[in-house]
């Protein structure tokens, strides 16, 4: 069987683990890599997450599948730089949002694009963060489908089964507001717990006091700032919506405990239980 070049723009966690996943499934895959740090496509060929380094996003064009496992502002970026792709060439995006990205992909090669957002993550990044497992089991949310061509869906929704995701469709704002909630809102109260405590606490106190619980909350503030602030750039309007709710909820909580009633705060905690019978 002849084997598929795959191009991967940004060689991190999310390119790096992709690319684990793919060469576990055992199928014949070449992979081309493109990082704008150097570093990264040393660690990524060092690591043998890719075969070889390219540096022009032209180079990628014959490729028969291109990931693009950058920040969303460069998502959008690089979509415009593609031409004169393999006629069945397959580019899937894999930005935490979709809507700016769907619509800003160029007209004459939206066929060739697959928006995909694969709920995973952690808050390490660079080659060396790639892992087996970051996608097995995991949700992958496939943004306004039918947009793209039948073949790019068909080759999309093989790759992510054959990696052991879970697929998921949706429109691409409807996904932006969910993911405002589920995913955006705690990244940014992440970061404002890690400031809140490095503002009121000395670097001793924290280093002796803090237990599992503030360790899990603050765990994603340590995740890349250039990234995120991409993400709350294009998905303003659903975060603020989101984190206007969570004020709305802490205040609830911060009167309660003002007023003295126990017993509704007790009700209050109890209904947050809940959400575990769910996850």
């Amino acid at each position: 069987m002849q084997k598929k070049t795959i191009g991967l723009v940004g060689l991190g966690l999310m390119g790096g683990s992709l690319s684990i996943a793919l060469q576990e499934t055992q199928k014949p895959y070449y992979f081309i890599g493109l990082d704008h740090n150097p570093s990264h496509c040393k660690e990524a060929l060092s690591l043998k997450l890719v075969d070889e380094i390219v540096t022009d996003i032209s180079d990628l064009s014959q490729c028969d599948i291109i990931f693009l496992c950058i920040p969303v502002d460069g998502i959008i970026s690089v979509a415009k730089q593609f031409t004169n792709l393999h006629p069945k060439c397959t580019i899937i995006d894999l930005g935490s949002t979709k809507e700016k990205i769907s619509n800003a992909i160029p007209t004459k090669i939206r066929k060739h694009f697959v928006t995909a957002h694969p709920m995973t993550g952690t808050e390490k990044f660079g080659p060396t963060a790639a892992m087996a497992n970051l996608y097995k089991g995991k949700v992958v949310v496939l943004c306004d489908l039918e947009k793209s061509g039948t073949y790019q869906q068909n080759v999309a929704q093989t790759l992510f089964e054959d990696i052991g995701m879970k697929l998921v469709y949706m429109d691409a704002s409807e996904h932006d507001r969910h993911a405002a909630f589920i995913s955006h809102m705690p990244h940014a109260i992440s970061y404002a717990l890690a400031n809140s405590v490095m503002e009121q606490e000395a670097r001793e106190s924290i280093i002796a006091l803090a237990g599992g619980g503030f360790k899990d909350m603050s765990r994603i503030a340590k995740s890349s700032p250039n990234m995120w602030e991409d993400v709350f750039r294009q998905n303003k309007e659903n975060l603020l919506e989101a984190i206007h709710t969570f004020q709305s909820e802490l205040k609830k909580c911060q009167k309660m405990v003002e007023n003295e009633e126990w017993d509704r705060l007790n009700t209050w905690m109890s209904k947050a239980n809940t959400l575990h019978n769910i996850l």
